[in-house]
């Protein structure tokens, strides 16, 4: 009897911590989850992980991490003279890259002078090794290269930012467009996209969306400054279409919906048009590679018989 009763408690004792282990694992991971949900919140606040889309570090994140650097230093000095039509260019690509916030133009001219004096300076060390007219050769390709490289970075983040946008465009026209038809007001639709999509568009609309909450910004204006931050016709339609809309009280469903399937469609045409275009690029290694083995491979053997003949 009291071996039985030893094994009923025992029992007990393994589902009592079973059961307290699930809870604790439960709690461990909604509260990982809250976590998640604050650091989201905290980075659309202050304006982070804007940029552009995640990935491995390049050439490209490197030059603009050194833009971004030149840009705090910059900050107190005073800027040189910059003509209007110039000035208003390398704001909109630095705007369109996703950097207003941590970029300015004497960054980025400071920056490309140095890039351009470091490459050269580079080039001419390497290319004294070997004779002077290579080094003055290599000076002026390395100075090139220095200087047209911020300009390069900024419009290749432009570029994937806006590629970024389109591949994630069409869902989040589709989310919000059902939610209106669920009855929810736009707010509260745009509201249960950001909750539930962590994307860019995601993290700048989170982002605009706190802004016109806690009423530091209009809503078209905070729209506005989104669509101005991508560098993509269609979003900017889409955008002043929703301002339309919400102004004079117009449906919204049906126009989100169309938008939707004609951004799907020029996504998938722009990856028709690259997938084109790979056999094109994948020519130049090929030349430049692989037929000059090709041929040594081949005609090697024909050219020593010649030159064993003579």
């Amino acid at each position: 009897m009291m071996v039985a009763e030893s094994g009923v408690v025992a029992v007990i004792a393994s589902v009592g911590a079973f059961g307290m282990g699930f809870v604790a694992s439960a709690e461990a991971v909604r509260a990982r989850e809250k976590s998640r949900a604050a650091a989201r919140r905290r980075a659309s606040l202050s304006g982070e992980g804007l940029a552009g889309p995640r990935g491995g570090k390049g050439i490209s994140d490197g030059v603009i991490s050194f833009v971004e650097a030149r840009s705090r230093v910059a900050k107190k000095r005073s800027a040189r003279p910059v003509p209007p039509r110039r000035e208003e260019a390398l704001a909109q690509v630095i705007r369109q890259a996703g950097l207003a916030s941590s970029a300015s133009i004497a960054g980025f001219l400071d920056a490309r002078l140095r890039l351009a004096l470091f490459a050269a300076a580079a080039g001419a060390l390497l290319g004294c090794a070997l004779s002077s007219e290579l080094a003055v050769l290599l000076a002026a390709a390395g100075g090139l290269w220095g200087f047209s490289a911020p300009k390069r970075a900024l419009e290749k983040r432009k570029k994937d930012r806006a590629e970024e946008l389109e591949r994630h465009l069409p869902e989040m026209l589709e989310v919000v467009s059902l939610g209106l038809r669920s009855g929810l007001s736009f707010d509260r639709s745009l509201d249960v996209y950001i909750g539930h999509f962590d994307t860019l568009l995601s993290r700048s609309l989170a982002s605009a969306r706190q802004q016109w909450a806690l009423g530091l910004a209009r809503r078209d204006d905070a729209l506005r400054s989104v669509a101005e931050t991508y560098d993509s016709a269609l979003f900017s339609r889409a955008i002043e279409s929703v301002i339309r809309s919400l102004r004079y009280g117009s449906s919204l469903a049906e126009g989100l919906e169309a938008t939707a399937r004609e951004a799907r469609a020029s996504y998938r045409a722009l990856k028709q048009e690259q997938v084109a275009k790979a056999p094109v690029k994948m020519m130049v290694p090929t030349g430049t590679l692989m037929l000059p083995a090709m041929l040594i491979l081949v005609l090697g053997p024909m050219l020593l018989e010649l030159v064993g003949g003579f």
